[in-house]
């Protein structure tokens, strides 16, 4: 049985090389809380700004400054929200749905280009991996 700990240290040392590289395979100059925030607003739809910062475990200011940066950008719009005028809904713009698919297209095929040079063997494994690692990061 292989040491635990040992293999956290790997798996940690690992995950963190590829999420950095597909951060270098990135257009525009988006910070990787910015992507985030983005992501998840593609994801859920509108929300709350008290909602965006919880799902993406910040705290209320912090997500106030992502969502300006964003909103400078033209990225997301605040509105009020017609339920409850002492909060703001965040949306997605166009724009930022657009950049989204680019980011996406040119991590994808970064990766594809990466695993056109594995056995089938290898994606196999790789593919059995995948599932660990979505087993792993599950809210509990």
């Amino acid at each position: 049985m292989a040491d635990q700990q040992q293999t956290a240290v790997a798996l940690r040392l690992s995950v963190g090389r590829l999420a950095r590289r597909l951060r270098q395979e990135s257009p525009g100059d988006l910070t990787p809380s910015q992507r985030s925030a983005l992501a998840t607003l593609d994801r859920e739809g509108a929300l709350r700004m008290s909602d965006l910062a919880a799902i993406e475990r910040v705290s209320p200011p912090s997500m106030t400054g992502i969502v300006g940066r964003l909103e400078e950008r033209g990225l997301v719009t605040r509105e009020a929200n017609p339920n409850d005028a002492r909060s703001t809904v965040v949306s997605i713009t166009q724009r930022a749905l657009d950049l989204l698919v680019a980011i996406r297209a040119l991590r994808t095929a970064f990766l594809t280009t990466r695993l056109s040079t594995m056995t089938d063997d290898e994606l196999l494994t790789l593919t059995r991996a995948i599932d660990l690692l979505n087993r792993i990061t599950e809210d509990v």
